[in-house]
């Protein structure tokens, strides 16, 4: 019967959580999508890839013709130079003038060609910072959940060897009322009890403290209920190692991971900036025209020819008058209407300006020279960047196989001590064993059973790692 009672216990648990499925439930992407969407560092550098597209947006426009309009109304009062009459006049007009101009620029060094490329690279790395970014807060909320299924694992097997150490000491009480045991074993293992209960109250609170652990990397509210979705470890898909060698990783590592191709990305754009500015060291040709016209109210003068015969003396003798045929102009004064006026006065003018720099205090060599060094600097962050993702990669492997050679250890480690646990139960239930050899042989496969619990997660983060960097990304 006691056996009977004890095979039953490991589905305890099931009956335990039955109500629990009905629940709403967080499995791993739901965890992931969940701290993508709502991570402020992730939306910040949303906004900086939104911000880098505005800039590139605006580079392409600078390639458009630039077109304005002006217009001019006031009033001028005072002293006045009138051209027809050559005098000085006080007076007050109205005066209006209207104008439009154009400029495009035709030629500067490519200057700006390369500024636009320069800023698609620089969009483009920006969305792949966003990418790693995303990669990284995946990693760490998966590497939090592995650890809340750890914890729960660990809190069931606690949960099981409670009940376990409970029911032999309801089963030593019988015996020690029958008289065939000693009251010392019965004090032994209310002993082991009250351990065995410190030990899964200390789980559950790991389970407790995990979760908030969990809820941090997603940003999510710690008073909001939250219960995970906990898949078997055993059905986790996992790599073959021998998939997972580090060289072959860390290639496709330089063409997967987010960082990598925003190195790539930086130096393009530094490359790109670079010849900008030795382009600014260009002549710049542009063209560009212009329409104007102006309107005044006060009266413009004009002109109206007349002829006239003047005398300019007589002949001697005979008074005869001598003449002499005169032309002239009167000039008079009148308003010309508005429209009429800007007729009059409409100018058109176009042309090609050429602008050549030689000598602007070396800021143009300046730039140049700067650019060069920036474009060297972020080759060799790309440099340092390959090296560190190279040594992280052959980390993780050793890593990963050391996890594996610990697992393997370890289900060899639980296989003996239940053996011995075994034995032990079976020598103390005919009365060959005391309480000491069965507790510790019970604490020995305990050991056993928690270690194997740790190994086998341990090992499985770590093969997961890996797949990350391959670039498989994070899957349960």
């Amino acid at each position: 019967m006691r056996r009977q009672k004890l095979l039953l216990f490991p589905f305890i648990p099931l009956f335990v959580t039955l109500p629990a499925i009905a629940q709403d439930k967080w499995d791993l992407k739901r965890c992931v999508e969940y701290a993508v969407s709502n991570n402020i560092s992730v939306k910040q550098a949303d906004v900086q890839a939104r911000l880098a597209k505005l800039t590139l947006d605006q580079s392409k426009l600078m390639q458009i013709p630039t077109l304005g309009v002006a217009g001019t109304v006031g009033v001028n009062s005072g002293h006045t130079f009138n051209q027809s009459t050559f005098t000085l006049s006080t007076q007050t007009y109205l005066f209006n003038s209207l104008s439009a101009n154009a400029n495009v620029t035709i030629f500067n060094g490519f200057n700006l060609q390369r500024t636009i490329d320069a800023n698609r690279f620089t969009w483009q790395a920006m969305l792949a910072s966003s990418e790693k970014l995303k990669n990284d807060i995946s990693l760490n909320v998966a590497n939090a959940y592995l650890q809340v299924l750890l914890a729960t694992q660990t809190a069931q097997t606690a949960q099981y060897q409670l009940q376990l150490s409970q029911n032999q000491l309801d089963l030593t009480k019988k015996q020690v009322v029958a008289g065939t045991l000693p009251e010392l074993n019965e004090a032994e293992l209310e002993s082991q009890v009250a351990q065995d209960s410190s030990s899964y109250i200390t789980a559950k609170s790991t389970i407790v403290q995990d979760i908030l652990s969990l809820k941090a990397y997603m940003d999510l509210d710690a008073a909001i209920p939250f219960e995970v979705d906990t898949p078997p470890v055993d059905q986790i898909p996992i790599e073959q190692l021998a998939d997972l060698q580090p060289d072959a990783v860390y290639t496709l590592a330089l063409t997967h991971q987010p960082l990598q191709k925003m190195d790539a990305l930086n130096i393009q754009a530094y490359q790109e900036l670079a010849r900008a500015a030795k382009g600014a060291m260009y002549p710049t040709v542009s063209l560009g025209g212009s329409l104007t016209s102006y309107y005044v109210n006060t009266p413009q003068a004009g002109y109206i020819p007349y002829s006239f015969i003047d005398t300019v003396g007589h002949v001697v003798g005979t008074n005869a008058p001598v003449v002499n045929p005169t032309e002239g102009v009167n000039v008079v004064s009148s308003k010309v209407g508005y429209i009429k006026q800007l007729n009059q006065t409409f100018s058109q003018n176009v042309g090609i300006s050429v602008n050549i720099p030689i000598f602007n205090q070396g800021v143009l060599k300046t730039n140049y020279a700067k650019s060069k060094l920036n474009l060297r600097n972020q080759e060799l962050q790309r440099d340092q960047d390959n090296l560190t993702l190279k040594n992280n990669i052959y980390q993780a492997y050793t890593l990963a196989v050391a996890a594996l050679e610990k697992f393997n250890a370890n289900k060899i480690t639980i296989a003996a001590t239940k053996k011995s646990f075994d034995y032990a139960q079976k020598r103390y239930d005919i009365g060959m064993s005391n309480t000491i050899d069965l507790l510790t042989n019970k604490n020995n496969y305990y050991t056993a059973q928690v270690n194997l619990i740790y190994a086998q997660y341990d090992y499985v983060f770590k093969m997961k790692v890996l797949e990350y960097y391959k670039g498989m990304g994070i899957r349960l």
